[in-house]
């Protein structure tokens, strides 16, 4: 079933073109566990919308520190957003990252796309830009038996073929209103980041993070979870912060075969 599901997807997708307005479910797929019709395919989203609640979102990934970020919200009683790339720093079929995927989504945590190899959106065709989401799509799909509704552009980066392609995929464009800057900055610069942060007393926040760099998981993050939650915010999905669905549906991960390759799936460009 699920490589008919895959066949019928695949078909689908390649015959969209940028007029289309949104692409349908696969005929197969379990409907009952999908809210895919409640939303907007191909939005773009900076803020949440949902008051005094906080995502903290991680690119990159799936890397070591995934688990350290983990651990610190769920002790927390808190659930984080982890956007997934494909075959950039290792590929995400290897036994332990697409571990760590599945860890991420059976914690209760949302996993969405990254795209496959970090590349800038605005600058692949339509026919890129495709490969560039189903890789990962349908990686996060076999690894965890669901089908992300969220995908987040390299860089930040896109333009309107990108929104076009994501809206035809049934994806929703996700960036974010507040940059940790643990990419650059030391872990104190960044922890009095957070701490400004919530002494402006923000309605809510959609925190950029990574979860590669061991400062930000192990330091920051913990730090950052302990000053948003004692100052009252809740710290929720992605998704949840928006009030819609992580998943366009959810079913059976696939069994590993030798379709779990990152061989051949990089983008010409």
């Amino acid at each position: 079933m699920f490589g008919s599901i895959l066949r019928t997807l695949t078909v689908g997708l390649v015959a969209a073109s940028a007029s289309v307005a949104a692409v349908q479910l696969p005929p197969h797929a379990p409907r009952g566990t999908s809210e895919h019709y409640r939303r907007t395919p191909g939005q773009v989203v900076t803020k949440c919308t949902v008051p005094n609640t906080v995502a903290l979102t991680f690119d990159d990934g799936p890397w070591v520190y995934l688990y350290d970020v983990s651990k610190a919200l769920i002790a927390a009683g808190g659930k984080g957003t982890f956007f997934f790339r494909g075959g950039a720093d290792g590929c995400i079929y290897n036994e332990a990252q697409a571990k760590r995927v599945k860890y991420a989504y059976d914690k209760g945590h949302q996993v969405a796309s990254h795209t496959w190899a970090h590349l800038n959106m605005s600058s692949l065709n339509w026919d890129q830009l495709h490969n560039e989401m189903w890789n990962v799509e349908e990686a996060i799909w076999k690894i965890t038996g669901a089908y992300p509704s969220f995908v987040r552009p390299p860089y930040g980066e896109y333009n309107p073929t990108v929104v076009e392609a994501a809206r035809a995929r049934g994806q929703t464009i996700a960036l974010w209103d507040f940059d940790s800057l643990d990419w650059s900055l030391d872990a104190d610069s960044i922890k009095k980041r957070y701490k400004d942060l919530v002494d402006s007393r923000p309605s809510n926040v959609n925190a950029l993070n990574h979860e590669v760099h061991q400062h930000s998981a192990q330091v920051v993050i913990p730090y950052a979870i302990d000053i948003l939650k004692k100052a009252g915010y809740k710290l929720v999905t992605l998704a949840e912060c928006l009030g819609q669905p992580a998943y366009q549906f959810t079913g059976t991960p696939a069994a590993r075969d030798a379709s779990w390759t990152c061989e051949g799936k990089a983008t010409k460009v």
